[in-house]
């Protein structure tokens, strides 16, 4: 009895999908030792596990790193405050985004299209179109971020260090911002707070009580 083999392959999403290979009977792990990458180890992550950056009312826990992948991909989870909205208006030049909307109900302003996401939905933001996203309801919410290639996550990394001293400065905003090939328009809040009913950018996750 003959078996069939499978190996991983990508899909412009960068998301690892199974295919099957039954010509030269290659496995993921050979297909990635062929190329010479290093493979992540197993492991299950708990809902409290991974680095948490604190960005006021939107915050990033890191679930899967994009060394972890490959440069692939790389998941951020985004735990979100009432009506917290999650950034001003922007666009990115590198990454695709993918929010998949775990808890709670999320707007997201794609271009000129207002839609909304609620638990199980998936809210697509290609390259190079202008957008945000915010918490739409009164209660927490919660977002799995799917980031694609991976890269764009360290800059929460580094956008929570800057917070740790205070209110950011503009120049090394705008400096970080375009190392990460990221246009931001900060003259777009006041709008986004009037049309939506939002607050940015919102006072930290409160603690256990």
């Amino acid at each position: 009895m003959s078996i069939t083999r499978r190996k991983f392959g990508i899909i412009t999403a960068g998301i690892a999908v199974a295919v099957t290979d039954a010509s030269n009977g290659v496995c993921a792990a050979d297909y990635e030792a062929q190329r010479g990458e290093p493979m992540a180890s197993p492991r299950v992550l708990g809902s409290s596990d991974g680095h948490l950056a604190i960005l006021g009312g939107t915050n990033a826990r890191f679930v899967i790193e994009g060394e972890d992948a490959g440069k692939r991909f790389a998941l951020v989870e985004h735990p979100m405050q009432p009506r917290a909205l999650a950034a001003p208006m922007h666009r990115h030049h590198r990454e695709d985004e993918y929010s998949f909307v775990l808890e709670g109900s999320i707007g997201a302003l794609l271009g000129d299209s207002v839609v909304i996401g609620n638990p199980g939905d998936l809210i697509f933001k290609p390259r190079e179109q202008w957008h945000t996203f915010w918490n739409a309801g009164d209660a927490p919410a919660r977002v799995l971020e799917i980031i694609s290639p991976a890269g764009f996550e360290n800059y929460f990394r580094e956008l929570g260090a800057e917070l740790v001293r205070g209110p950011p400065d503009p120049q090394r905003l705008a400096a970080l911002c375009a190392s990460y090939a990221l246009d931001m328009d900060m003259g777009s809040v006041p709008n986004l707070i009037q049309r939506f009913g939002v607050r940015f950018p919102g006072a930290p996750l409160p603690g256990p009580h």
